[in-house]
This record gives C-alpha cells, sequence and structure tokens, in this order.
C-alpha cells in the first residue's frame, strides 16, 4: 500500500504561483510513477503532469505546459507541482497519484494509477 498526502492549495489571483506537495509513504519502493490530475465542478478528472521515477521523465498535458512544474524531492518522498501563471480555468481540485504498473493506460490516463491523495482545492481569482 502507499499513502498520498497532499497539502498547499488556496486562493490565488490570475497570474500567480502555488505550489503544491504531496508526500507518499508506505511501499514507495513500488512506485513507478507519480502523477498530478485535476477535476473541475462537473467536469471529468484530467491529466496536468508526470513524473515516471526511474528515469525522471516528465510529462505535461498542453494546457499547463511551460507554467507548471513536476518535481520530486527523493530523500523526503514528497512530490511537487509548482503552478506559475495561474489562470482563471486552473481552477479545480487538484490530486496526486501513484502508479505502480508501469503506465498500463498510458501516463495521462488516470486508470493507469493506483493510489490517490485526498485532494486540494484550488481556486485561481481576482
Amino acid at each position: 500500500q502507499v499513502q498520498l498526502v497532499e497539502s498547499g492549495g488556496g486562493l490565488v489571483q490570475p497570474g500567480g504561483s502555488l505550489r503544491l506537495s504531496c508526500a507518499a509513504s508506505g511501499r514507495t519502493s513500488s512506485i513507478y510513477a507519480t502523477g498530478w490530475f485535476r477535476q473541475a465542478p462537473g467536469q471529468e478528472r484530467e491529466f496536468a503532469a508526470a513524473n515516471r521515477w526511474s528515469r525522471g521523465s516528465t510529462y505535461y498535458a498542453d494546457s499547463v505546459k511551460g507554467r507548471f512544474t513536476i518535481s520530486r524531492d527523493n530523500a523526503k518522498n514528497t512530490m511537487y507541482l509548482q503552478m506559475n501563471s495561474l489562470k482563471a480555468e486552473d481552477t479545480a481540485g487538484y490530486y496526486c497519484a501513484a502508479d505502480t504498473g508501469g503506465f498500463a493506460r498510458g501516463y495521462n490516463d488516470p486508470r493507469s494509477y493506483d493510489y490517490w491523495s485526498q485532494g486540494t482545492k484550488v481556486t485561481v481569482s481576482s
């Protein structure tokens, strides 16, 4: 089992920045990759970014590329999503997730991920 605890959401003005954190515990040695997803009210959960641990490869949705950065602190087993130049359309619940099966359905498919955080709300508004 892997446990994920997320923090860092909140209210920010358009153009501002936020950093989300996600601390992993438990069988972290089984993690192949971690990802960040978001879900706006009435919308499906959508992919934002992912990080394949063994190679350090990163992947981004077109909607966040150049504005969001995914990273990881190996020593702390903590993942981060740095979000810059935030827009109103970035408003959503954000979730981190861990994949232990090797991107079975692709890095951007939530069904590839086995464990999920509780989520944190990000609101971008003036």
